[in-house]
This record gives structure tokens, sequence and C-alpha cells, in this order.
């Protein structure tokens, strides 16, 4: 089968305009909300869309890279100043599965294994695979997750925009012909091996976890010295928003009423317990203001490391909130799941 596909060409010509007229607005992260948003808006207006596949996969990867290379032995030597504010992760699932299930479970009326992998923040593709073998709602659970990653992704940049006056136009490293060719070769390596090597063994998150391992085993060892220049991390943007949007390909109104509805609600629901957690982390002074919020904010994992390098924020502290957020979830949840079925 073609990767040319008429629906895949159709949707980048979609995410293309929808990139453009954010950029001709100078609207923050334009390369990320607007392919999102135009192709949310194509969805809803009944157009078949198809999102990048492999080469989608293959982009993510060098998030991983970005946020491997950030760990030197200077990143190592401060983990433990995150131990604190990592204990409150458990917590932050805790309340977030409290409020959540009750809500998707008695409010929204979903079963209980539909309503449960809802609630709980772990990766998109993990929770669709519970939930299927547990026998819930496959799609509902797609389009509760993707309108939870929409919602939060869309209101953290407004919030750093108008709050801390980020400047999120800002490039997000430096111009690929300023780069060295030897790291640029040494970045592909350690995306496209690192990403093999995990999806072969297995590991979840295998395009962002695998890169990002193999980039920190390479940076510590002073090999890659350098992120991934901006046009790449910029091209990343543009395929993830593609794959956020299209997620709402062949949406119903009644999948609209009350699947997205249910997104929204749970969506602002958990902005308003991340901004509980994240005001008692600063005011503990365990983090600086930036860092705290983007790291207690359950968007995707993917689309909050993009935020995390453009706003310059601490990658290794943002992650390893993120990472220790998703592997508690996915170790945990079908567990929990089974116990109080």
């Amino acid at each position: 089968m073609s990767f040319l596909t008429k629906p895949r060409l159709l949707t980048f010509a979609i995410a293309v305009t929808g990139a453009a007229l954010f950029l001709l607005l100078h609207l923050p992260l334009a390369l990320l909300l607007g392919p999102m948003a135009a192709c949310l808006i194509a969805a809803l207006l009944g157009v078949k869309m198809q999102d990048a596949g492999a080469l989608g996969t293959f982009m993510r990867t060098f998030l991983g890279v970005a946020v491997g290379s950030s760990i030197t032995p200077e990143t190592i030597g401060h983990l433990p100043d995150f131990a604190l504010s990592l204990l409150f992760v458990p917590l932050f699932i805790v309340v977030i599965g409290a409020v959540g299930y009750p809500l998707f479970r008695y409010v929204f009326g979903f079963n209980h294994p539909t309503a449960w992998y809802a609630a709980m923040p772990g990766g998109l593709q993990d929770m669709l695979v519970f939930g299927e073998e547990a026998g819930g709602d496959v799609r509902a659970l797609s389009l509760i997750h993707a309108t939870r990653v929409l919602v939060i992704v869309t209101a953290a940049p407004l919030i750093m925009t108008l709050y801390w006056g980020i400047d999120l136009s800002a490039p997000p490293g430096k111009p690929a012909l300023d780069s060295d060719p030897v790291q640029i070769a040494l970045i592909l390596f350690a995306a496209f091996a690192g990403w093999k090597i995990a999806a072969r063994v297995g590991l979840f998150g295998a395009s962002i976890l695998g890169p990002m391992i193999l980039t920190a085993m390479l940076s510590l060892t002073g090999l890659i010295t350098t992120r991934p220049p901006a046009e790449i991390i910029w091209a990343a943007q543009f395929f993830i928003g593609i794959a956020v949007g299209v997620k709402y390909s062949g949406i119903t109104w009644k999948e609209l009423r009350i699947d997205v509805g249910a997104g929204v609600v749970y969506a602002l629901i958990l902005a308003a317990i991340s901004l509980a957690f994240f005001e008692v982390i600063y005011l503990a002074g365990l983090a600086p203001a930036l860092d705290a919020f983007l790291a207690f904010l359950p968007g995707g994992q993917a689309e909050m490391v993009v935020i995390a390098i453009i706003a310059g924020a601490d990658l290794a502290y943002v992650v390893s909130h993120h990472l220790l957020r998703i592997i508690i979830v996915i170790l945990l949840a079908p567990i929990v799941a089974r116990i109080f079925r």
C-alpha cells in the first residue's frame, strides 16, 4: 500500500494550512496547534483523514533525543533535588483517579473498564490496549484521551504567554546550517536505533523513551553534545499536531456530545487539580514555577516535551515527573481495575 494515499495527502495539506494560518496570526506554538486545530475542524466537517504512519512515529523520536541530550553528568548530580517533588506524583494519580472514575462511570454512564482507563492519565496507546483487553469502548477512550491532550496542550501555551510572558515563538535550538554534521549524524542514529531497539524489547513509549535512553548514554560519554536542530523540533511539532487532530476523523455528533464532551469536562477538572499541585510544589520551594507547572500538567508525553523544550524549562525535571506518572499508571492501573471490578 502506498504511503502517499489520498486521505494522507489531504491531511498534510490541511495541517500545512492550519500551521500557515497560525503563523500569519502570530499565535503561540503555530506548528503544533495549527495542524491540530485544522485537522480537528476538518474532522468535524466530515473530511476523511489519515495519520502520518511510521513517518509520524519517527518524528517523535527526536523529542526523545532532545531530552536525552539534556542529561549530562551535571543533570545527574541534580536528580536527588527532584526526590521530594517526585513523591507528590503517586498522590497526584490517586486524586485524579478518585475524581475521574466516578465522573465517567456515574455522570457520563460509561461502563467500568471504559470509565477506569479514561480516568487514568497514562500513555494514550497503553490505555487503549488495556481498555480493549478489559472490554472497554476503544473509540470512546481514544476521543476522551485525545480531548484531554488537546485541551491541556492548547491551554498551557496561553497561560505561559499571558501569565509568564514567555516567548514561545523563539527557535527551539540552533539552525541546522550552524550545527556540526557529525552531531546531526549521531542524532539521527540515536533517534532511529533507540526507537527500533526499544520497540524490539517491548518498551512502552518506545519512540520517545528508546531514543532518550540511547541519547543519554551518548551524552554522558561526551559523544552527543547538542540538541536536535530547530528545524527538526519544528517538524516534530507539526507531526504531533497531526496525530492529535486526526484522532477525531470520522467523529459523529453523538460522539462529539458524549465522548468529547466528557473529555473536555475531565480536562478542565484535571487542569484545576494540576494547578493545585503546582501551587503546593512552588510554594514549598521544590521547583521553579514554570518547571512545576509543566511537570504536573497531564498532557501527552510528546506534547509536553515539545512545550518544555520551547519554553526553556528544565527537561530532566519535567520529563522525570511525566515518566514516573506513566510508569505508575501502566504498572498499577490494570491491577487496580481488576481488584475493584
